[in-house]
């Protein structure tokens, strides 16, 4: 930290994330952007100004509070272990880590130096999805009966390392687990891989929470038609989310008595009012950024931590072992930390 109080931070990747990641980081109050990681250089000029360096270790010899890690996952753990035994605070792009076994070793490695880690799981600061998350807290919707997401869309091209679960599906796993506050506990599912590449690029997946709560997940980058689509039904009725245009619309479960006998004794729902809520819809990313300086400072704590960001690596593990093996998978049910 600069005598003025101002944080240095410094970003290890220059890609589509990257990018972002950089300009952001230039315009954030109390932060300076001290230096960027890239061996390919910036042809493009997205760093900002910040002088672009070759090694992980050219980044420490500036002199960092804390590094955003931006690179393919396949390096998240390499980098992310450096940050941490240079004693540096790292946001680490999601997923966490590519396997289970390198996100524990993340974990421990950041925690027991009593490092502030996060995870990049941008969903967190959709403005849908944080109004949604504060209103099921607040009880408006009852008892939660099932969450549904679906997030399509054309194949990005700037993915080579991992699959359409580790990639996309992801972002539904954390937000599902983050909105409702509960963990899952089982998980079924079905791939397909259409694209001529290894790894899988539409799955299907159904599961239950902690509370048993349903959740289907349906993901693929194999779509034409893009959607992001959350769905939370409960006993007074069903929050929608649409996280592309930041939209929060709530389906009330209208009160109507039946006068049919015979169907008196099933308890059914009825179709209410619809509310298309107003909210603020700042950029999630520069949200991101300001809860994790903050984090860092001591000032908040509302970030997606990186034993939260395992939790969510175990469950994508699980959706692939389901669909290898044709078999639910169980899962411990633990509370997130």
């Amino acid at each position: 930290m600069t005598a003025t109080g101002t944080l240095r931070a410094g970003l290890v990747g220059l890609g589509s994330m990257g990018r972002h990641h950089a300009r952001v980081l230039a315009g954030l109050e109390g932060v300076q952007l001290v230096g960027v990681v890239d061996p390919m250089g910036d042809t493009n000029g997205w760093a900002q100004g910040a002088p672009v360096l070759a090694t992980v270790e050219e980044l420490l010899a500036l002199g960092v509070d804390y590094a955003v890690v931006a690179c393919p996952t396949a390096l998240h753990e390499e980098v992310g272990l450096k940050l941490a035994e240079a004693g540096v605070c790292a946001l680490v792009e999601k997923p966490v880590a590519d396997t289970v076994e390198g996100a524990r070793r993340l974990v421990e490695a950041f925690e027991s130096r009593g490092l502030v880690a996060g995870v990049g799981h941008i969903e967190r600061c959709n403005p849908a999805l944080r109004s949604l998350r504060a209103r099921l807290e607040a009880g408006e919707l009852g008892d939660v009966y099932q969450v549904v997401t679906r997030r399509q869309g054309p194949f990005p091209h700037r993915i080579a390392d991992v699959g359409v679960v580790k990639d996309l599906a992801t972002h539904d796993i954390d937000l599902t687990g983050w909105v409702t506050g509960q963990t899952y506990t089982s998980i079924a599912a079905h791939t397909v891989s259409k694209s001529g590449r290894p790894h899988e690029d539409m799955v299907s997946a159904v599961g239950k929470l902690s509370d048993g709560t349903m959740v289907s997940h349906l993901v693929n980058w194999l779509s034409p038609l893009k959607e992001r689509f959350t769905s939370v039904t409960g006993e007074r009725g069903c929050f929608v989310a649409d996280t592309l245009t930041a939209d929060l619309t709530f389906h009330s479960n209208a009160a109507i008595a039946t006068e049919w006998e015979a169907l008196r004794a099933f308890r059914g729902v009825a179709e209410g009012d619809m509310v298309r809520y107003a909210i603020p819809k700042r950029e999630p990313l520069l949200v991101e950024h300001e809860l994790f300086r903050d984090a860092v400072l001591g000032k908040s704590d509302d970030i997606c931590t990186l034993r939260q960001g395992l939790r969510t690596v175990e469950v994508a593990a699980a959706v692939l072992e389901s669909a290898a093996t044709g078999d639910t998978v169980r899962l411990d049910g633990a509370a997130q930390g």
